[in-house]
């Protein structure tokens, strides 16, 4: 990106002297000619983008020098609350939409390819490992939920031995690493059998509140915004030739679906949890106790890479 298109994106100076204009754009183009010796052409244009939407921002805004030492100080606590199991920086992408944005920048419509969306959190490498039709809870609390479905490409051929990550929150609203005596609870990852089918047990899901009690919630609070994630389930999933994806389930009727914290709402991805009274028999043969129980139905489409 040369210097020449330094200024496209930089906001009208309304009231300003032009010595104050070619001040401020003489910077911008300073400060861009500096990278302008190193790293790969992709280095190059990402840099020089994000100088340039940063000036703009900074002189659309008039951004005072109270605001960007704020700025500064918030991006210093996001950093000092984070650690191998809380991302705050993500939760801020997430709440920004950022991370939403990214994502469909980089998962263009294929067919009827599967809607990607937020990775969140956490995620964890090396869930354990369960058969087709087992558990995933872990002894984690909530209700039964029973999950099926197939993987399939986009041209509907099943894909057999794709790797399914799954994790979820139990119905106290945490994940496993947020407790602090080291669990594995509600998550798992198995693989489809030999014509692309799936089926394990998990948690219904419940709404819960994202971590807000660091910057993130702050900045939520100041505005008014609810930290609620809507009910979701998990999904990763990986096969040979395939685009991997990124996505949940969302539960049909839940209340915060128009509201999700983190804009993960895609219409697809709404499921129907369809409750099953105490006393249905599981489709596995299971032993639920007496109680209610839901199942929910989800054929998952891969796109070629």
């Amino acid at each position: 990106m040369s210097i020449d298109n330094a200024f496209t994106d930089a906001a009208p100076a309304q009231g300003l002297s032009d010595e104050q204009i070619a001040r401020e754009e003489t910077l911008v183009s300073e400060v861009i000619g500096s990278f302008a010796g190193g790293g790969s052409e992709r280095d190059r244009e990402l840099i020089n983008g994000l100088v340039r939407h940063l000036h703009s921002y900074i002189r659309e805004v008039r951004l005072t020098e109270e605001e960007w030492s704020t700025a500064i100080g918030f991006l210093t606590r996001a950093g000092h609350i984070t650690t191998d199991t809380r991302q705050e920086f993500i939760l801020l992408s997430d709440v920004l939409g950022a991370s939403m944005q990214t994502i469909a920048v980089n998962n263009e419509a294929v067919g009827d390819a599967t809607e990607a969306t937020v990775f969140g959190p956490f995620f964890v490498e090396n869930a354990p490992e369960i058969a087709i039709g087992g558990d995933i809870s872990g002894g984690a609390a909530g209700e039964a939920c029973w999950v099926e479905g197939s993987v399939k490409d986009t041209k509907g051929n099943p894909l057999p031995g794709a790797r399914i990550e799954v994790w979820e929150a139990d119905e106290e609203g945490f994940y496993d690493v947020q407790y602090n005596d080291g669990r594995t609870a509600a998550r798992a990852h198995l693989h489809s059998d030999a014509d692309g089918n799936y089926a394990f047990w998990a948690l219904t899901p419940t709404p819960y509140p994202i971590p807000h009690d660091g910057p993130v919630g702050q900045l939520l609070e100041r505005f008014d915004r609810s930290p609620v994630r809507t009910s979701h389930l998990h999904f990763m999933v990986s096969a040979p030739e395939t685009r991997t994806l990124v996505t949940h389930i969302f539960v049909d009727g839940c209340e915060y679906l128009d509201k999700d914290s983190v804009f993960g709402v895609k219409e697809s991805l709404i499921k129907d949890f369809v409750p099953q009274p105490a006393g249905t028999p599981a489709p596995d043969g299971r032993d639920l106790e007496g109680k209610a129980w839901k199942r929910v139905a989800f054929d998952i489409v891969l796109p070629p890479v």
